[in-house]
């Protein structure tokens, strides 16, 4: 089996789930990705096999690009704007991909297997965050409700400069600060 073929389905699946939804046919997932529709099942036994491979893939590429950030400041403002500014970064740069992942997040074909598999490297950080022995107080208190307005914020700022790509620096910047005063206790 060919890496390239596999990653070539995953490509073509993540833009075909972003355009049509879970409902996109894995036959013009095939002809994006140059095979037979039947090879589509060598690599994933069903569709649903698929999706949550998809699914798993993608929240790995994105928590690469944040743990890259992450791995540049020690200070705790640093290391949230850095993993800010990578999660908006690659969602700009993978417009597909982020459209896809937010399809398949909300999804009930995406296994409990499938969604803890895709918490490694968000959970390191996360912990580091929020357990470590520098915690911000203010933002361990509720990691949900951090983790909302993270998502609902960086959302936001990436619509936005999808719409004005001119102002992507203004408006990654102004996301983060609105994120960061939101998270603050007081």
């Amino acid at each position: 089996m060919s890496e390239d073929k596999r990653s070539a389905i995953l490509a073509a699946a993540a833009h075909w789930v972003a355009e049509e939804g879970l409902s996109a046919r894995t036959a013009k997932i095939a002809k994006s990705a140059g095979v037979a529709e039947g090879t589509i099942f060598n690599y994933f036994p069903t569709k649903d096999d698929l999706l949550n491979e998809l699914y798993v893939a993608l929240k790995g590429e994105l928590g690469d690009a944040m743990q890259a950030g992450f791995r540049q400041r020690e200070d705790r403002p640093g290391r949230w704007e850095m993993i800010w500014n990578a999660y908006v970064d690659w969602s700009v740069g993978n417009d597909a991909k982020r459209r896809a992942l937010r399809q398949l997040r909300v999804s009930e074909t995406i296994t409990p297997e499938s969604r803890k598999a895709a918490l490694g490297t968000m959970e390191a950080m996360a912990a580091a965050l929020f357990d470590g022995p520098d915690a911000d107080v203010a933002r361990s208190s509720s990691r949900d409700f951090t983790a909302a307005v993270f998502e609902a914020l960086a959302e936001m700022t990436i619509e936005l400069i999808a719409k004005n790509p001119t102002a992507h620096a203004l408006y990654r910047r102004k996301g983060f600060e609105s994120f960061w005063r939101a998270t603050s206790a007081g």
